[in-house]
């Protein structure tokens, strides 16, 4: 956001991501703010967060490869559960340090990630969609059917808490302060990675990849790695998640977590990071909502205590996402990107 009459001299700030003084002024303070939260804010607000950085983290990785690449994604949910079961896992029964299953199960959801992106070679759309579909059915049934007493099987695989030197961290406060700095490293990662080679080749491939192989890019080679990183993105939030609840299950990562994860990211704006964190953060508030919401309703209909929790957050999701199909298909990101340019014009709106 710069104000009317500020202009680019050089390449230099043509390519920065914050561009004037008052931006890195903001950007300080609010990094300084997000950091001091939790000594202000309740728990629940806490694991509210902590949720949404976790998310985020997910459907960052899930932009890069729909997004940005334009291949359909129907496992992130289940790419995550590789991510957690590798570090959880390692962390249980191995005893090795957080610190190092982090990485471990990012590298290992990378590798899955590049089974599953083979077939992008040969089919695209709705038959990727259903290759990736595959991988949300097969990688939950391995976990509970294959060594079971080693993973848990349908029971809770329990995790030990992350330590740093000699502290445990066993509260949500606490691992917030893991979860949020990964959140902002992983989120810089991404917006680089949409202004490099790489990323240009991913926005190439989508918009026509028949164009794009023409044009000298190696169609095979660009759609493998961004299954590759998308993967990886995955493996991270699972392993965050892992630690984070210390209690992970197979019931965890479902079909229906997938299918979010991209209503997520229509209601953010595809290929726009900053609109994967307002999708991730629009909707997950509004499942709090709908939670009060439904809370409050029990007390009106006592005769529908379980279905009308289970049916109203269901409902309006499925309702906000056709609502921004019908009315807003490029998302909350674009409406950021109107009131930017205004800003940008005012006070001279012509």
């Amino acid at each position: 956001m710069r104000p009317c009459g500020t202009f680019d001299e050089n390449y230099a700030e043509d390519m920065a991501i914050v561009r004037t003084r008052l931006q890195w002024i903001l950007l300080i303070l609010g990094l300084v703010l997000l950091l001091a939260l939790p000594l202000f804010i309740s728990g629940p607000i806490v694991n509210l967060i902590n949720l949404i950085g976790i998310t985020v983290i997910a459907v960052h990785g899930l932009n890069i490869l729909t997004g940005y690449t334009g291949q359909i994604n129907l496992g992130q949910s289940a790419f995550m559960a590789v991510g957690a079961y590798t570090s959880g896992l390692l962390s249980a029964n191995l005893g090795v340090p957080f610190w190092i299953t982090l990485p471990c199960a990012a590298l290992s959801t990378g590798i899955v990630g590049l089974i599953f992106g083979l077939p992008s070679l040969r089919v695209k759309g709705f038959y990727l969609a259903m290759a990736t579909l595959a991988a949300q059915f097969i990688i939950p049934t391995l976990i509970v059917n294959i060594r079971a007493d080693i993973t848990g099987g349908v029971h809770s695989l329990v995790v030990p808490s992350p330590k740093l030197g000699g502290f445990v961290l066993r509260s949500s406060q606490s691992m917030y302060y893991i979860i949020i700095p990964l959140t902002i490293l992983m989120t810089f990662f991404a917006k680089n990675l949409a202004r490099t080679g790489v990323g240009r080749a991913f926005v190439a491939i989508r918009d026509n990849d028949l164009a794009a192989e023409v044009a000298g890019v190696n169609v095979f080679r660009y759609k493998l790695l961004a299954f590759f990183i998308c993967s990886v993105y995955a493996g991270v939030a699972g392993s965050l998640w892992a630690h984070w609840v210390r209690a992970i299950n197979p019931d965890h990562f479902t079909l229906m977590h997938s299918i979010w994860f991209l209503g997520m990211l229509i209601v953010g704006g595809m290929g726009s990071t900053v609109g994967a964190i307002f999708g991730v953060v629009f909707l997950r508030v509004l499942e709090e909502g709908t939670k009060i919401l439904g809370t409050n309703m029990i007390g009106l209909f006592p005769t529908l205590v379980g279905s009308v929790q289970a049916a109203l957050t269901v409902s309006v999701y499925g309702l906000v996402i056709i609502l921004f199909l019908i009315f807003e298909p490029r998302g909350l990101a674009h409406r950021w990107e109107m009131f930017k340019a205004s800003y940008r014009l005012r006070p001279f709106a012509y």
